[in-house]
């Protein structure tokens, strides 16, 4: 999975050039299978650094040249957010890391299948991406590692897999990701033009029927199928649920952890105010979305949060 994938490209780089360093750098936004990593090596000794981001999740690149030290070995910088779907100066981080002879790991689970994505020209001497996120298997994964890399093995066992991921290789879902890929990057151009629009309209909608919304990081690049709204003055889990009855998926804040009740890291780091951040939800279209689900999420959406407002002591308290 990209999980592992993020596991086995972080862990292994620290472990195999620990004699160079103990410093790693990451993003205040990354997807909690790097966050939660980095947490992790740092109670084993290492040093890391988060870099914060600015109101539409944009990595600072000049905080991130000041945290270079001589001893850090490692940044790891995601292509896009998962929760907003901003995309990150990626090979402005590359040629930076590059100058310093620090390693670029990226985590592109969200762009690979969706936009074009070619780890050269991003600088990228390792990058994770995911079957399922372009409608391929469920469970598979796959780990991008330029040659002259040394990646440590992390899970001790066979040869399979270059050593670095000993056990049974799962071919049928390494066959099927392949295909997969294969046919996300045949349509790659329409659908990224498509989504795009549908995406635009939907928001431009949404602006015009409902007070008090925000779209988050709108001013910037985004994923052309990813939009995240804050809802002012209500709780995202009660519009989920809503909608979920009404037959539309949706998720509060990232769909990995959105069994969890406290306010998205991304979110917060973006600077938005933690009861705001409670009432976002994201909205994510594919290329099986179509206009017709759109305008029917839209009729929806406004109903819900229109009921859900009558019901908000926070919005009765606004609109006094």
């Amino acid at each position: 999975s990209g999980t592992e994938g993020d596991n086995i490209a972080v862990r292994g780089v620290v472990k195999a050039y620990k004699n160079r360093g103990n410093h790693i750098i990451t993003s205040a936004i990354e997807h909690p299978a790097i966050r939660n990593t980095y947490k992790d090596l740092a109670l084993d000794g290492m040093e890391v650094t988060f870099i914060p981001v600015d109101k539409n999740g944009i990595v600072d690149v000049e905080q991130l040249k000041a945290a270079i030290r001589p001893e850090t070995i490692l940044i790891s910088v995601m292509h896009a957010n998962n929760e907003v779907g901003s995309i990150e100066p990626i090979k402005e981080i590359g040629e930076i890391a590059k100058k310093n002879r620090i390693l670029l790991h990226v985590d592109a689970v969200q762009t690979v299948g969706k936009i074009p994505v070619y780890p050269k020209e991003l600088g990228a001497d390792l990058l994770t991406f995911s079957g399922h996120k372009f409608h391929g298997p469920k469970g598979i994964g796959g780990l991008y590692i330029r040659q002259g890399v040394r990646v440590a093995r992390t899970v001790t066992g066979g040869g399979q897999e270059k050593k670095l991921r000993p056990g049974t290789t799962n071919t049928p879902a390494v066959v099927g990701m392949a295909k997969a890929l294969e046919m996300a990057c045949e349509s790659m151009e329409v659908e990224m033009i498509r989504e795009s629009q549908l995406r635009d309209y939907f928001e431009s909608e949404i602006l015009k029927r409902i007070p008090e919304i925000v779209i988050n990081a709108k001013n910037v690049e985004r994923l052309p199928g990813t939009s995240s709204i804050t809802f002012k003055y209500l709780e995202g889990e009660s519009i989920l649920l809503s909608l979920s009855y009404l037959g539309i998926a949706v998720s509060s804040g990232s769909a990995c952890s959105s069994d969890e009740l406290q306010a998205s890291h991304v979110l917060l780091a973006m600077g938005i105010e933690p009861e705001f951040a409670h009432g976002t939800i994201r909205f994510s279209l594919g290329k099986y979305n179509t206009k017709e689900e759109i305008d029917y999420t839209i009729e929806q959406v406004v109903k819900v949060v229109e009921k859900l407002r009558i019901l908000s002591p926070l919005w009765n308290e606004y609109t006094k």
